[in-house]
Formats: C-alpha cells, sequence, structure tokens
C-alpha cells in the first residue's frame, strides 16, 4: 500500500486501518472504495476480508440499513430459497477468498460475510456491499448498491492523499 492510500483510508475510516490491508477497487477519483484486510489481527481471527471504505457509500449503506434494511433482507431470506441459495453461494465464495487472502490459514474459518455463521443472519448490508463491489455474485450486495449513487460528485476523499 502506498503512502497516499494509507492517508486516504485513514481519512475515509476516520482511523489508521489495521493489520495488512490492500485496495480492491478504486472510485473514478483514484480513491479506495474496497479494501482487503488480513483475517487476523495479530492472534485474533478478523472475519472481515473486504471493507467498504468509500464515506460516500458507507452513509447511503448505514441509510438503509437504518430504515429497517437488514431485517427486510431477513424476512426475505424465510422466503425465497432461490435467493438463500445465491446468498450460500455468495458465502462460500466469500469464504474461499479469505482463504486465498491469508495463504489458507484463515482464522476465521467458522464465519463468513459479516461474520455470520447462518447466512440468513443479515446484520451488516456495509460487508455485503463490499464483497459485491469485490466481485462476489452477493444478492444483497448487488441490490443494495443498485438503489445508491455510486459515487461522490467531487472526489473528496482524494483531497489530502
Amino acid at each position: 500500500m502506498s503512502v497516499a492510500d494509507t492517508r486516504m483510508v485513514t481519512g475515509q475510516l476516520g482511523r489508521s486501518p489495521r493489520g495488512r490491508w490492500r485496495v480492491v477497487l478504486r472510485c473514478s477519483y483514484g480513491a479506495p472504495v474496497v479494501i482487503a484486510t488480513a483475517p487476523a489481527l495479530g492472534e485474533a481471527p478478523f472475519p472481515t476480508l473486504y471493507y467498504l471504505t468509500c464515506p460516500h457509500l458507507v452513509a447511503g449503506v448505514a441509510a438503509v440499513e437504518s430504515a429497517g434494511g437488514c431485517a427486510r433482507w431477513r424476512v426475505r431470506l424465510a422466503d425465497d430459497p432461490v435467493l438463500v441459495a445465491r446468498l450460500r453461494d455468495a458465502d462460500a465464495a466469500y469464504r474461499a477468498a479469505r482463504a486465498v487472502e491469508c495463504g489458507g490459514d484463515d482464522s476465521a474459518v467458522g464465519v463468513g460475510i459479516a461474520g455470520e455463521r447462518d447466512v440468513c443472519g443479515v446484520k451488516c448490508l456495509h460487508a455485503h456491499v463490499a464483497a459485491y463491489l469485490a466481485g462476489i455474485d452477493d444478492p444483497l450486495g448487488e441490490s443494495t448498491v443498485t438503489g445508491l449513487t455510486r459515487e461522490c460528485d467531487d472526489g473528496r476523499c482524494t483531497e489530502g492523499g
């Protein structure tokens, strides 16, 4: 990671990124949108592989969550076996990507997207959006991001980078 990326991600998160990380996706302004993080912080497991850093998208997803987005997905998953199957496939792809990222020694092997043991227990749409934007065919992330404006209109994250 470059010094500029570290500055930008630190500014986006409001703190220094933890552990080993890399930029997975950038916006048209060149700012990081999604980072991949190591699945462990020292000895502690850290199941979040893809982390949404773009403040514009973070705020948009937070609004969806605040409006009951997670609860609506849990209800929908209870009645849609096809959607559950797609989400299970996304979860398996996420776990496989995390295993590759850590060289095969995944300390968080028992959990998937957003640290969930049960894919139907949706608790963090940010994690699903990050997974989708990183290339995982996550139907929750895809649907959530489709309803949002994908990036800001002024490249504000590049300031100070």
